[in-house]
């Protein structure tokens, strides 16, 4: 890894559409890996050692971020806290990270071999056809824990993290039925539906996968429009590297006009309605 060896490790199956710039290690075992923390960093601390590998990167999800404490501590390596983006220099890895509720950037680095989380989106995705995987079966036994049932969240319509669209709704909506305007609209820009924080991990009106913000998922589309969000520090690291942020909030003084290339003053509940009707009549 990090211009030595890259390999892409999959567990279980290897996922649509992958790219990779080296190989693709598919990791098979007698029990589903991947809905197991525990046994999938056992997979992830066999496949390390077998292959040398010297910087494990893994995606800061909450299964990633079980899975890499986990991975660090067996292999008794360093490991760094979530990173945008990530160089080796002298022996170490290095990562860049959001400090201060994004309104600076601070160098961490860990000794190689190390294990580093990577903030979701923090990267464009591969480009190249896709690469044959190499299958590698391992026994890593019985887990601690038996998983009875899983229930999957349910997917971002376009996946937030590659969409080139976003329309992303904030605590400015009332209520939960009301998302279904700012729905409409990223259905009508062939889009997807994001949100702030708030939405997603206080009230539960979106999934996790759709968090974005310092604390969710860092996003680069052409257009980001971001409906009700205030526009706090926290939200703006994550869509600063979007290519045209369009703001609309009935506050003229929302921190998120700072930050916008085009802002409308004026009530969600007015305004989304009428661009909706706008996009599907031409």
């Amino acid at each position: 890894m990090l211009g030595v060896e890259a390999v892409a490790i999959e567990l279980d199956e290897v996922s649509p559409g992958l790219r990779s710039s080296g190989k693709v290690l598919l990791v098979k075992g007698e029990k589903v890996l991947e809905d197991d923390g525990d046994l999938a960093a056992t997979s992830i601390v066999e496949v390390a050692k077998a292959k040398g590998l010297q910087a494990l990167l893994v995606g800061d999800t909450r299964f990633g971020r079980v899975v890499a404490a986990k991975a660090a501590a067996r292999l008794r390596v360093g490991s760094l806290g979530k990173g945008k983006r990530l160089r080796a220099e002298g022996g170490s890895l290095v990562v860049t990270r959001d400090v201060y509720g994004g309104k600076f950037l601070a160098d961490v680095a860990a000794r190689l071999p190390c294990v580093a989380l990577v903030q979701p989106g923090s990267y464009s995705a591969a480009e190249g056809s896709a690469v044959p995987a190499e299958t590698m079966t391992l026994t890593v036994g019985d887990p601690k824990i038996v998983v009875k049932e899983t229930k999957r969240g349910r997917q971002a319509e376009a996946g937030i993290k590659s969409a080139t669209i976003i329309v992303s709704a904030g605590r400015g909506f009332a209520k939960k039925d009301d998302l279904l305007l700012a729905s409409d609209l990223a259905k009508a820009l062939g889009g997807a539906l994001g949100g702030s924080r708030p939405l997603s991990s206080d009230l539960g009106w979106l999934g996790e996968e759709q968090q974005i913000g310092l604390t969710g998922a860092y996003v680069h589309p052409k257009l980001y429009v971001a409906v009700g969000i205030s526009g706090q520090l926290q939200h703006v690291a994550g869509i600063k590297d979007s290519k045209v942020i369009v703001a609309i909030n009935n506050d003229k003084e929302a921190p998120i006009f700072q930050f916008a290339d085009y802002g409308i003053v004026g009530d969600l509940y007015e305004v989304l309605p009428a661009l909706t009707k706008l996009l599907k009549n031409g």
